[in-house]
């Protein structure tokens, strides 16, 4: 007996079954049903399960002409309503489906619940299609998608003297992250409404960062009224805490001795942010305009010009000042990003070469050092309205766990 056959065949058998019981389901009656079934389904799955197990090379290849020839055939003779060829390119898959299981029962098994979603999500899909999804959407989605699979690739990866030793695709890749932060800003506040979605994006942008959704906030917040100044002060404040529950994840895998005596410092830093934000009253209903467009391609050019430059900057500092030490390192580094510093500070911990207080004064460093550039930028971004928030939380934030860091010290 040949378990590894009849493994494969009872996958296939299962594939097939599932892929055909939701067909099965829409398949209707009479003379304008569809043209396959569970049982049709389960038949092509074995079908091509046998084919390949026999013959890898051209059996695999006539069985799939066959069923294609058979299809197009009922395509002629039924009667139908319906003008899709979901049913028929379905039993074309669960065809290649079921030769998969033979050799790679999983991804086949992956594969048959992929394309069963697929095929259940029928009416859910065609509804955000044509009801929900914005023309504007659409184009703009299609503009991000072809800056990551055309335009990120061509740009060249050499690295420039001129870009503070960057290189064109770090700086598209800046540009690319901006972007994204700004489509993932609209989803949030579409699904969540105006008050927790505009929160919601200003926690989930501190994750990519938090200087870039600060100074994007900031933007919209110039010239508002003062209530929807305080609302997207709140979400700016929201990816600031994001900031201290990032050293947590970075500092985990590099350097997990050390973790224990930084959690109490970075959570007070991150609840510091999420009481202040949480205490700041604002409008969000008004902090936003009702209608408009997911990608803003100038601000993200125009902030990332503003980053690039930082970067500039620090890199002239650090090549005109030479080697300030672990300490002056991961200030100047911390000027262009919170986290730049941190690899490099962990592995010198792991390996005993600076010690646990050092470590933490030199995050505290970066991080403080980033909070100036923060507050550079809500106010160049904002305006004081817009700032004087956003700096009042990154003080508090400072002061309360660099107090915590002497403290556990």
């Amino acid at each position: 007996m040949n378990l590894e056959l009849l493994q494969g065949l009872a996958v296939a058998l299962g594939c097939g079954l599932l892929v055909g019981l939701e067909r099965e389901r829409r398949k209707g009656q009479g003379p304008q049903r569809e043209v396959a079934g569970l049982r049709s389904f389960a038949v092509a799955a074995l079908s091509g399960a046998l084919a390949a197990w026999l013959d890898g090379g051209w059996l695999l290849g006539a069985g799939l002409l066959g069923i294609a020839l058979l299809l197009a055939a009922s395509r002629v003779r039924r009667v139908s309503s319906d003008p899709g060829l979901t049913t028929e390119l379905a039993l074309l898959a669960i065809f290649l489906i079921g030769a998969l299981a033979t050799r790679e029962k999983l991804w086949a098994a992956v594969a048959a619940l992929l394309l069963t979603a697929l095929l259940a999500a029928r009416q859910r899909m065609h509804h955000f299609a044509r009801s929900v999804l914005r023309e504007e959407e659409l184009h703009d989605g299609l503009l991000l998608g072809a800056l990551a699979l055309l335009v990120l690739p061509l740009l060249p990866a050499t690295p420039l003297s001129w870009l503070g030793g960057g290189s064109p695709r770090q700086l598209g890749g800046l540009v690319f992250m901006l972007l994204l932060l700004q489509a993932l800003a609209h989803v949030a506040l579409r699904w969540l409404g105006p008050q927790a979605g505009l929160r919601g994006a200003g926690l989930l942008g501190g994750f990519v960062s938090s200087t870039a959704t600060v100074a994007s906030l900031g933007a919209l917040a110039r010239g508002r009224a003062p209530a929807a100044q305080r609302a997207l002060a709140a979400a700016a404040i929201l990816s600031t805490a994001a900031t201290w529950l990032q050293t947590l994840l970075m500092l985990g895998p590099i350097a997990p001795g050390l973790l224990r005596a930084w959690v109490p410092v970075a959570l007070t830093g991150a609840a510091t942010a999420l009481l202040v934000a949480w205490l700041l009253p604002g409008d969000a209903a008004t902090a936003l305009p009702a209608e408009r467009r997911p990608l803003r391609p100038r601000q993200a050019l125009l902030l990332a010009g503003m980053l690039t430059g930082v970067s500039v900057v620090v890199s002239l500092a650090q090549r005109g000042l030479g080697d300030l030490g672990v300490l002056g390192g991961a200030l100047l580094a911390g000027l262009a990003d919170a986290h730049a510093a941190l690899p490099s500070l962990a592995a010198l911990a792991s390996r005993a070469q600076i010690s646990a207080p050092t470590l933490h004064a030199a995050l505290l460093l970066a991080i403080g050092a980033n909070a100036l550039t923060r507050c550079a930028v809500a106010l160049a971004s904002g305006g004081w309205g817009y700032a004087r928030w956003v700096i009042a939380a990154l003080a508090a934030q400072a002061l309360l766990a660099g107090g915590v860091a002497w403290w556990v010290r």
